[in-house]
């Protein structure tokens, strides 16, 4: 699987009309993919136990989708062979009057990732460009005259590409992933969520309303990943219809990124493995 493919780095534009979402790959059968993302979930163990020790770089990973295209579920099965004690995972709703007080990306920037950890976004700042722009939260809220204008939405683009780039260029590596569902998928899950009663918790008014903003929504996110697009923070818009495929593919485009990071054990000098003798000969000694 070539994860080139379904990555943008702002050298190549992204159409949502002409992205396939019930792509499958070259995977005959769909054990093979199941095959593949758990050898990768192996992987991925070992590289985030050295990203931890060594502490040096870190990553943010942020999941963006439309409503049941399976963002919990990716972050479940994905990271599910982690250590939890390197992994942090923050959920974005509603903003709090606390988190309106103050600019859109405070919110992110107090549980950004550390060094040696990984960090999930289930949505994210982008939010402000996405939802906030389908529905003009932003005339609601107590920003002044002078910041509400016609170009409100492009500078919010560049400011989150600044962000990122500050993020990249201080030590941290970041994935973004657009879960990218279609509306007769979409449907199909929904429709799951009201027949199954185990899955009625799942379901909320909202779901329903949001969706009659589909083409809305899709334009925004075509606009927001093409202007955010870049080499070092790249957008991966990922074909969720199967969701099978899409955790293959996404813990593929994980474990490739910590591969190019390539975490190391912290060597430990001469003077310390001799240390390490006495306190073993201690230890020995005691039999």
């Amino acid at each position: 699987m070539n994860i080139n493919d379904f990555r943008f780095d702002g050298s190549k534009p992204f159409k949502v009309n002409e992205f396939n979402t019930k792509q499958e790959g070259n995977f005959k059968k769909r054990s093979e993919a199941e095959d593949l993302r758990d050898n990768h979930i192996n992987d991925l163990q070992g590289l985030q136990e050295k990203l931890y020790a060594e502490g040096k770089e870190g990553v943010l990973i942020i999941f963006q989708a439309m409503d049941a295209a399976g963002k919990d579920g990716s972050v479940k099965y994905v990271m599910s062979g982690v250590n939890p004690a390197g992994v942090s995972v923050h959920n974005f709703k509603v903003p709090s009057s606390e988190e309106l007080a103050h600019d859109y990306l405070w919110r992110a920037m107090k549980v950004a990732p550390q060094r040696g950890m990984i960090t999930i976004f289930n949505r994210s700042y982008y939010e402000d460009v996405l939802v906030v722009k389908v529905h003009n939260l932003h005339k609601k809220t107590s920003l002044p005259e002078r910041v509400l204008t016609d170009d409100i939405f492009n500078d919010r683009y560049e400011q989150i590409k600044n962000y990122e780039k500050h993020l990249h260029e201080n030590g941290f590596r970041i994935i973004k992933i657009f879960l990218n569902i279609s509306k007769q998928e979409q449907k199909k899950q929904f429709l799951q969520r009201i027949d199954d009663p185990s899955k009625n918790w799942k379901f909320s008014d909202g779901d329903i309303v949001e969706r009659g903003y589909w083409d809305k929504y899709m334009h925004a996110y075509e606009d927001a990943i093409n202007a955010t697009a870049t080499k070092d923070c790249p957008w991966y818009v990922v074909p969720s219809d199967k969701k099978w495929f899409a955790r293959a593919l996404i813990a593929e485009i994980v474990v490739s990124t910590l591969e190019s990071i390539n975490p190391q054990y912290p060597e430990v000098s001469e003077e310390r493995k001799l240390k390490l003798k006495e306190f073993r000969d201690i230890l020995m000694s005691e039999e």
